[in-house]
């Protein structure tokens, strides 16, 4: 019998739910639920690799370095990448212990580890000249404007949910722990490239430096899912379906999309950046790149019926 691999990208929602407070605890409680969703796919037989984001928690990671190293002379600020892999380690944990449970719970002894992952992005992308990437918690406009005036961060409107400060976000090239991915994938549910990775620029001798970036989850998902030469890459957010004309009047769900169809929907503004477009772009070059397989947009709770045809949109190349 074949095996189908799928590499899974969490959603902001599969970690933290709207109105439930920003600790620690909390988040738990919302990650031991989607733990039973991920079981659920890894029990129909599914082989599974899990990103996730970080964009919340590594804003309130820095915040508190920030006001800490303010209060304390003793307490220096860690710098953007050390903040990320903070985020990772934490993260992962929180999915990897619940995931256990859950698989447990379902009679599969498997194990899950969290990868610490490094991943390399050109020193000259674009984005370092053009903050676009999400992070932190929502403000007011005012509130915004008050701490670009005060702190030098910029900040931009989110897909009509708030203001939050944007860094740059520059494309994923390599992920450096593939190798170690490729080499626990026949055993082992990995969670990689947490936050879109650690982002890094690879230098003449060969070694790393990290960089104050954060690379968008769902294009390091879909790196991941074309190095692993995934059969499809699930990208799952807080709605079942893409859709055209967002939250208007005239809105319209799709069940599929196929490439030219989504670069025309995409030209045509239809998605918001750092919101459904990075999900869509992902979908895109996945579908380019493997002709014959799929990609699939839907919600954490349709993410099976997704996976059996019955619901989210499907983008495939023709």
């Amino acid at each position: 019998m074949s095996i189908t691999k799928v590499v899974i990208a969490l959603g902001g929602n599969a970690l933290q739910e709207a109105g439930t407070p920003p600790t620690a605890e909390a988040q738990f409680e919302v990650v031991k639920k989607t733990a039973g969703y991920l079981a659920e796919i890894s029990s129909k037989g599914y082989e599974m690799a899990i990103v996730h984001g970080n964009g919340p928690q590594v804003g309130r990671i820095v915040l508190g370095q920030e006001i800490a190293s303010r209060e304390n002379s003793q307490t220096p600020a860690m710098p953007f990448d050390v903040c990320g892999a903070m985020s990772q380690g934490y993260i992962g944990y929180h999915i990897q212990q619940a995931l256990r449970d859950a698989l447990r719970n379902r009679n599969r002894n498997l194990p899950v580890v969290t990868i610490a992952t490094q991943v390399v992005v050109d020193p000259c992308d674009p984005a370092f000249n053009n903050p676009t990437k999400p992070i932190g918690p929502f403000y007011t406009e005012e509130e915004a404007r008050q701490i670009e005036k005060e702190k030098g961060f910029k900040m931009k409107e989110d897909a009509g949910r708030g203001w939050r400060r944007v860094v740059p976000s520059p494309d994923p090239k390599k992920i450096v722990e593939l190798s170690a991915i490729k080499r626990l994938w026949d055993t082992t549910i990995v969670i990689t490239a947490g936050g879109g990775g650690i982002p890094v620029i690879e230098n003449m001798d060969g070694s790393l430096t990290g960089v104050a970036a954060v690379i968008d989850k769902d294009l390091a998902a879909e790196r991941l899912a074309e190095d692993i030469e995934a059969d499809i890459l699930l990208i799952l957010t807080e709605v079942d379906k893409v859709c055209l004309n967002f939250k208007k009047p005239d809105q319209r769900f799709l069940d599929r999309m196929t490439v030219p169809e989504a670069i025309r929907y995409m030209e045509e503004g239809h998605f918001a950046p750092g919101s459904m477009l990075p999900k869509v772009m992902a979908a895109i070059k996945f579908a380019r790149t493997f002709p014959g397989r799929k990609a699939i947009i839907t919600s954490l709770y349709k993410a099976v019926d997704a996976l059996e045809g019955k619901e989210g949109t499907i983008v495939t190349m023709a």
